[in-house]
């Protein structure tokens, strides 16, 4: 199959909501499979037909069908590893809950997407936590002259859109510290991962938000044996039958992921990340195969257009290395006005422009991006 193949019929709905607008922001909100609205109709009848037993059906069936799709993506050999959350950033919290000690001492990068940077530097207001932020390339020698408890970087540079050199940063990982976490938010789905050979060494957080179609809803945690044993904030949902047989006294934690886990929540994201998954399999479409259809539109954009005033920032080596072109310069906002007036939407903030590229992406949205971006 073509890297440049035409997948919008698996769009439609979306893409018809969209027009005569055309959305080159599939890194920020990515349009949704017509799949997902039969999976969002599906969590409703369960719902309705089984009321408080519901969850023995999601937590049961739904659970671990995602579970499976999630370790099947990042080549885990434990579907146990993996758990669920409303969002991705319940689960920095609930791994920062659970250091031992006070304040807790943090390294990250200076690339970090809003969300645990704002979370970290607030932590760091109050004294819950100390930290260090640090150049990507950086992080491992400053590892090798200081103590840290935790160390936070993402898989994709939220303002780049570079890989990271986050396995060898994994590799660092210790249950008695410190604790890696890999926040694969640009990562999963986007390109293919592979967590075989740290999977007991490192936290790896990602979402159904962006390339994994699925909307919100979908917070993913893999979650290493023998790491963040007994989190300090938790739900009723991580009490198990053991846990309840207990006599009162310590709390009780299950092994596997599920001592992450929160209280109630709604499901009808697992519906919507389950219903991708079979699609996927059914088309034949991996995640090599959508990386490669969105590097080969980029590819044919950064031959065709310079955009005058933006320096391009997502080059890494050959090809791009995430599924979005980032460019920086005081223009970004400029370019992104005028590209919006001619109908198509990218994203600007601050002075990072970025142009994402997906699966419902052909050759005549590109050839009017281009054409927009060079009037």
């Amino acid at each position: 199959m073509p890297a440049t193949g035409n997948w919008k019929h698996l769009f439609s709905r979306s893409l018809a909501a969209q027009a005569p607008r055309v959305s080159f922001m599939a890194h920020g909100h990515h349009l949704w499979p017509d799949v997902t609205l039969e999976a969002q109709i599906a969590a409703w009848h369960d719902a309705s037909a089984l009321a408080g037993r519901k969850w023995d059906h999601v937590l049961g069936p739904v659970w671990e069908e995602a579970r499976r799709h999630v370790a099947n993506e990042l080549n885990l050999p434990d579907p146990g590893t993996i758990s669920f959350a409303g969002n991705a950033h319940d689960f920095l919290v609930r791994i920062v809950s659970a250091m031992p000690r006070r304040p807790v001492r943090v390294l990250t990068s200076d690339s970090e997407f809003l969300s645990a940077m704002r979370q970290l530097r607030r932590w760091e207001e109050t004294g819950e936590v100390t930290l260090t932020i640090a150049k990507p390339a950086e992080i491992e020698g400053i590892v090798a002259k200081g103590d840290f408890d935790l160390i936070h970087v993402s898989q994709i540079l939220y303002n780049s859109g570079l890989e990271s050199d986050w396995r060898s940063i994994a590799r660092l990982g210790r249950p008695e510290g410190p604790w890696v976490v890999i926040d694969g938010y640009h990562g999963f789905m986007a390109l293919p991962t592979d967590l075989s050979g740290i999977a007991e060494r490192a936290f790896y957080i990602a979402g159904g938000y962006k390339y994994a179609m699925a909307g919100e809803g979908v917070g993913i945690l893999h979650a290493p044996p023998g790491f963040a044993p007994k989190p300090g904030i938790t739900g009723w949902f991580a009490q198990t039958a053991e846990d309840a047989s207990q006599l009162p006294g310590e709390v009780w934690y299950p092994k596997d992921a599920r001592r992450f886990m929160g209280s109630t929540f709604d499901p009808s994201g697992l519906y919507r990340f389950n219903a991708v998954r079979r699609l996927l399999d059914a088309e034949g479409l991996d995640t090599a195969l959508m990386a490669a259809h969105a590097h080969a539109l980029q590819n044919r954009f950064l031959q065709d257009v310079r955009l005058p005033g933006l320096e391009l920032v997502s080059r890494f080596g050959h090809e791009p290395g995430a599924r979005f072109l980032a460019y920086r310069g005081i223009h970004a906002e400029e370019v992104r006005s005028k590209l919006a007036e001619k109908g198509v939407d990218v994203d600007a903030r601050g002075d990072l422009l970025r142009i994402g590229f997906s699966i419902y992406h052909d050759e005549a949205d590109l050839e009017l991006l281009i054409k927009a971006a060079s009037t």
